[in-house]
């Protein structure tokens, strides 16, 4: 399960969600109240407007929580028929939350509107963002509130949200959704920090995104990161370590099996790269639970397409700064790092392989660009071979490289810092320029 340290953090992962809405005309519209600090997020990270479209959720009389529907500017009205059915709520119950809702939805906007205009949205791309969804009832509010102003089209994003409730939100031309666990509960359960949102919160919110709307900063040097991430491939959610500075390369580490984001000897590696000025992913390509599976763990195919859909996301959060990617692969991630690498359009700077398995992508080998590094313990005997029989397939410029009496883990006195500074060297020299050619590929 994914959990979120607070709004802030849920809003910045959202946001590489969707980069490619930066500079496109976009408005961010957050729910208020908790809504609006994610929202405040994706609009920096986008340079784009910030606003908020008011909701006000129509709880069911003897459970408030469980919204039976929503109501929201310009009189938009949505009901939840099978929430009303299921709570057995009268019309007049049903009234009466009405009235009570709509008034504190009048007060609520006037008090925003006072302090600050309405953003124009026609023929805008509106983002709608809340801090999750659970019955999506002021979300499909939100929307259709988005609709009646203007919105040429309009994006529903969320952090979480059940799954089947997302699939659903027919309001929205496209939804955004981080993660979709299950069981699903309540919104406030993916977050460490849910304390409540105030109405001087959000204006507070709102009056910072105007000042920097009218003073911007560089939009070419984006702040440098250094946070956990959870990215959405497939049907689930890897997690990873990212370390991103301001501009420069990137190495994106793939383990083996039996390892993890964790592995210390990974991690003291990445220690050196980022002393170096490089930024650092080490990622998980499986979910906890298929980690656990012998078959997942070593099927090379499936951890290759997992690291190019990594990659693409890494790209993606660095829309507008361009980052050389290379891959540091280790036992069976090696050999998904070459596999990946070989895939048609890639575009990898260079690869590092640190006690691999490259024999493991097998006739992949011969279509790898990228230069490629291995590195052996030199006591490690059976994968030194596998290592030789591999590099004999590479047609790119490669090189073996052999640390003397080093076994399998590298856990001999200085072993692995040899480790690191020859991946270092690897990538200074490799990274920063044009994966090789047929034509110039070669044995160093």
């Amino acid at each position: 399960m994914h959990v979120f340290k607070d709004r802030s953090q849920a809003g910045r992962e959202l946001a590489r969600a969707l980069t490619r809405f930066r500079h496109q005309d976009a408005v961010v519209l957050g729910l208020p109240r908790g809504g609006v600090p994610v929202a405040f997020e994706v609009a920096v990270a986008l340079d784009a407007p910030l606003d908020v479209i008011v909701v006000r959720k129509l709880g069911v009389p003897f459970q408030p929580e469980l919204a039976m529907g929503a109501v929201g500017e310009g009189g938009v009205r949505v009901l939840d028929e099978h929430v009303i059915a299921v709570s057995g709520a009268t019309e007049r119950e049903l009234a009466l939350v009405e009235a009570r809702e709509r008034e504190v939805l009048r007060e609520r906007t006037a008090r925003i509107r006072a302090m600050r205009p309405q953003e124009d949205l026609r023929g805008k791309t509106a983002i709608v963002v809340d801090d999750g969804i659970a019955t999506g009832s002021t979300a499909r509010a939100a929307c259709r509130v988005a609709r009646a102003l203007g919105a040429a089209r309009v994006v529903l994003a969320v952090p979480v949200g059940p799954a089947d409730t997302v699939g659903e939100i027919a309001e929205a031309d496209e939804v955004v959704c981080l993660t979709t666990p299950s069981p699903f509960r309540a919104v406030g359960r993916f977050y460490r920090d849910f304390s409540a949102t105030t109405d001087d919160d959000v204006l507070q919110l709102l009056d910072a995104a105007a000042r920097r709307a009218v003073h911007p900063g560089p939009v070419d040097s984006p702040a440098p990161i250094d946070e956990d991430v959870a990215i959405p491939v497939d049907d689930t959610t890897v997690r990873g370590s990212l370390h991103l500075p301001a501009t420069g390369a990137v190495v994106v580490f793939a383990h083996g099996s039996g390892s993890s984001r964790h592995s210390p000897r990974n991690r003291a590696v990445a220690r050196v790269l980022r002393d170096a000025g490089f930024g650092t992913l080490l990622m998980d390509l499986l979910s906890p639970e298929e980690e656990l599976l012998r078959h997942a763990v070593f099927d090379v195919e499936l951890l290759a397409a997992r690291l190019s859909a990594v990659t693409d996301w890494l790209r993606a959060v660095s829309a507008g700064v361009p980052r050389p990617v290379g891959y540091f692969g280790a036992s069976t991630g090696a050999a998904a790092a070459l596999w990946a690498a070989a895939e048609p359009g890639a575009d990898i700077g260079a690869v590092v392989s640190r006690g691999g398995r490259p024999d493991l992508a097998g006739p992949r080998l011969a279509a790898v660009r990228a230069p490629t590094l291995l590195i052996v313990g030199g006591a490690d005997r059976q994968v030194l071979e596998l290592n030789r029989e591999a590099a004999a397939q590479l047609t790119c410029r490669h090189r073996l490289e052999i640390v003397p009496g080093a076994t399998h883990l590298f856990e001999e006195t200085g072993a692995l810092d040899a480790v690191a500074r020859l991946a270092r060297d690897w990538f200074a020299e490799h990274l920063v320029g044009e994966p090789e050619s047929p034509a110039r590929a070669g044995t160093a």
